[in-house]
């Protein structure tokens, strides 16, 4: 089954499912590009990897909790010892670091294993404060002072949109097409829930045929072949929420798809 939403399903930001969709979606991007950029580029699968506090695993530790050495006082009988009851531990929970592994494609042209163009899905963490928006950051500006083109997908409504100068339209989603050639402009893709996913082209080399992302069609893809229809509850609200326009919006597609 096909999804109901004619743009992007906001069922499948919910961060129980984002993880999946992520590296399925890395997957998407690379497979259709590489027959069409052979035999002058490839397309790499690369891994950032930081470690993590800010959405701290928590594990419950009772063995560390020490009990407190029995003791004796005195009771208001006569001068007879009685033992006070021991104090009992109590089981806590303690911050535990996370190794953060994220997926990102790098084009590289063949005969000088340079990389020509990264690819990049933003994730939950690189949208909100801490160590996940902290690495991101540090790599999305070593790319922009690069002569490396930066391609940055947000399919993620919630958290804090990347850093964009004297820019103040509101969207849903957002693509970003950076040219090294063209910096510090860019090319931005707002959009919508009620919208299609724009499709974008992949900068190359300068003279070199770019291929078109419909990214909106990739996106179908990973829904039909996960079997998505099977996973979502759609008599459910998405998480995060919508505004209550969207919501009313949705609702009325989820009607008429038999849905609800």
């Amino acid at each position: 089954m096909s999804s109901p939403f004619p743009g992007m399903n906001p069922y499948l930001e919910n961060p129980a499912l984002w993880q999946k969709i992520h590296k399925r979606l890395i997957v998407a991007i690379a497979d259709s590009l590489s027959p069409q950029l052979r035999p002058k580029y490839i397309v790499d699968i690369e891994e950032r990897v930081y470690r993590n506090t800010d959405d701290s695993v928590l594990v419950g530790i009772p063995d560390v909790a020490v009990k407190a050495s029995q003791t004796t006082k005195k009771s208001d009988i006569g001068n007879i010892a009685v033992a006070s009851p021991p104090v009992e531990p109590v089981t806590v929970n303690l911050p535990m670091p996370e190794t953060v592994r994220e997926s990102y494609l790098e084009v590289r042209e063949v005969a000088t294993k340079e990389v020509v163009t990264v690819i990049e899905v933003l994730s939950p963490k690189n949208k909100r404060s801490g160590e996940g928006r902290k690495a991101y950051d540090k790599k999305r500006l070593r790319v922009l002072g690069s002569s490396t083109h930066l391609i940055e997908i947000d399919l993620l409504r919630d958290g804090k949109p990347m850093t964009i100068l004297d820019h103040h339209i509101q969207s849903d989603y957002r693509i970003l097409v950076s040219r090294s050639t063209q910096r510090p402009k860019a090319d931005l893709y707002a959009f919508n829930l009620k919208e299609n996913i724009p499709k974008f082209p992949l900068p190359l080399r300068e003279g070199d045929r770019e291929p078109v992302v419909d990214l909106q069609e990739l996106i179908n893809g990973i829904y039909e072949r996960a079997s998505y229809d099977l996973v979502i509850n759609y008599s459910q609200e998405p998480v995060p929420a919508l505004s209550e326009s969207d919501k009313i919006w949705a609702d009325g597609v989820l009607k008429e798809k038999g849905l609800r």
